[in-house]
């Protein structure tokens, strides 16, 4: 690609999002940024410096600062006396949408309250490209990002959202995902319906529907690699009344802690936890 003629942006704080795997995907608005701001960011400069190079971008005498979750607190005073200077700075995730499970949040906050510009040059997210090839319902969706590492946080947590009137997203690594799916099929229940997503606009890319009982059993015990979203549909709720509430509960207490049997009748039920822990203290309150 021929190099980029590069126009100055007004000063202010840029978000930029980056591909989050072929490289063309990135906007001409992005290339434009990133050719004439007077300061890059990046959470991984060695990314940022190959994407730049692939289009032909030169970084020529301007800085190329290292933003992370480990040294944000040491650099933000840097960036935020570049753009009280009346720079302009980018800042870019390693790969995707700054602030979708990334470490800018703290600098867009400290950029607003000392009063200087923020503004987003949208572009790709894995969020929004595995609910496009996913299969699941889009009108409504909530992104969890990364779940707990220990199984317990994480059953917890996927209770919680066990209710929710929405497709769930979550980002995993290869090497939960076998736990992962296992523990969401025990805790929202075997036959919600689920995908795996894969390298996203890569050239392994994969995606991989089924239920949550399914792709647990799918991917116990394989061998994963590359960049993972998981989709699961939201709970339907069945018609459920107090006395059947009750008697489910009833059953699930006689064999487990309350709090197992809660989880296990939000599950069965796709019932909000908080409607089901309520009723279940209740009828701990009765005995």
């Amino acid at each position: 690609m021929l190099n980029r003629q590069a126009e100055h942006p007004a000063p202010g704080l840029y978000l930029v999002a980056v591909p989050i795997g072929a490289a063309r995907d990135i906007t001409l608005r992005a290339l434009d940024l990133l050719a004439g701001a007077d300061v890059i960011a990046a959470e991984d400069t060695r990314a940022m410096r190959r994407l730049m190079d692939i289009h032909g971008i030169a970084p020529g005498e301007r800085p190329l600062l290292s933003y992370h979750d480990h040294n944000g607190a040491r650099m933000r005073p840097r960036l935020l006396a570049e753009l009280a200077a009346g720079k302009s700075v980018v800042y870019a995730s390693e790969a995707g949408s700054p602030l979708v499970a990334d470490p800018g949040y703290a600098l867009v906050r400290a950029a607003r309250e000392a009063g200087h510009a923020v503004t987003a040059a949208p572009g790709p997210s894995a969020v929004i490209a595995a609910l496009s090839v996913g299969g699941l319902p889009t009108d409504r969706f909530l992104f969890a990002g990364f779940l707990p590492g220990s199984a317990g946080q994480r059953k917890s947590a996927l209770a919680e959202l066990a209710g929710a009137p929405a497709t769930l997203v979550f980002y995993e690594s290869p090497k939960r995902l076998a736990a992962m799916l296992r523990d969401a099929a025990a805790t929202l229940g075997e036959a919600r319906r689920a995908a795996v997503c894969r390298e996203l606009t890569k050239k392994f890319e994969e995606v991989v529907p089924g239920t949550l009982a399914e792709l647990a059993a799918r991917y116990d015990g394989a061998t994963v690699k590359g960049e993972i979203v998981v989709l699961v549909d939201r709970g339907h709720s069945a018609n459920i009344n107090e006395d059947d509430l009750n008697r489910l509960l009833e059953t699930a207490l006689a064999a487990h802690s309350l709090r197992d049997a809660v989880d296990s009748v939000t599950a069965r039920t796709g019932l909000p936890r908080r409607r089901v822990y309520q009723a279940a203290l209740r009828l701990g309150q009765g005995d």
